[in-house]
C-alpha cells in the first residue's frame, strides 16, 4: 500500500455521505470532474476497495483517443485484473505518471493524487449524480459491473 496519507472525508467503501458531490460517476466505478473542456479520471474508493491492493496500470497513451463506455486500460491488484472504461469520449491529454512508481495511490487517495488520466472531452455520455452513484453501490455490493 502507498505511504500517501488517506485525506479527511475519503473512506475506503463508498457511502452516501462519503462520495464526493462534485464529481460525476460510471455504472462502472470511474470518476470524472471537468473544468474548462478537459476531464480528470480516476476510479471510485468504492472500485479500490472491491480492487484490493493495486500494483499495476496499464493506462491510455497520451494522444490517444477514448470512447466514453469503451475500455481503454487496465488496473491489475493483488487479486484481480480490471478492465478500465472511459466516463467520456475525447483525446487523452496527460497520464499520472507518478502512478508507476506507487501505484498504491490509487487505493489510498482515489480522488486526489490517485487519479489516472486527463482529456479533452467531446461527449460524456451516461454519468451519474453523486446520489445516484450512491444507489447504484449500494445495489452492487462490490462487484464491479
Amino acid at each position: 500500500m502507498s505511504s500517501v496519507p488517506e485525506l479527511p472525508g475519503q473512506s475506503p467503501g463508498e457511502t452516501a455521505t462519503s462520495i464526493p458531490r462534485h464529481l460525476r460517476y460510471t455504472w462502472d466505478h470511474e470518476w470524472l470532474v471537468v473544468e474548462e473542456g478537459n476531464a480528470t479520471v480516476g476510479i471510485t474508493a468504492f472500485a479500490a476497495k472491491a480492487l484490493g491492493d493495486v500494483v499495476h496500470l496499464r493506462l491510455p497513451e497520451v494522444g490517444a483517443w477514448v470512447e466514453a463506455g469503451e475500455s481503454c486500460g487496465r488496473i491489475e491488484s493483488l487479486t484481480a485484473v480490471s478492465g478500465l472504461y472511459a466516463p467520456a469520449s475525447g483525446r487523452v491529454l496527460e497520464v499520472n505518471t507518478a502512478l508507476a512508481h506507487d501505484p498504491g495511490v490509487v487505493n489510498a487517495a482515489p480522488y486526489t493524487g490517485g487519479w489516472l488520466f486527463r482529456l479533452r472531452v467531446e461527449n460524456i455520455a451516461g454519468a451519474l449524480s453523486a446520489d445516484a452513484y450512491a444507489a447504484h453501490c449500494a445495489h452492487t455490493q462490490g462487484d464491479r459491473r
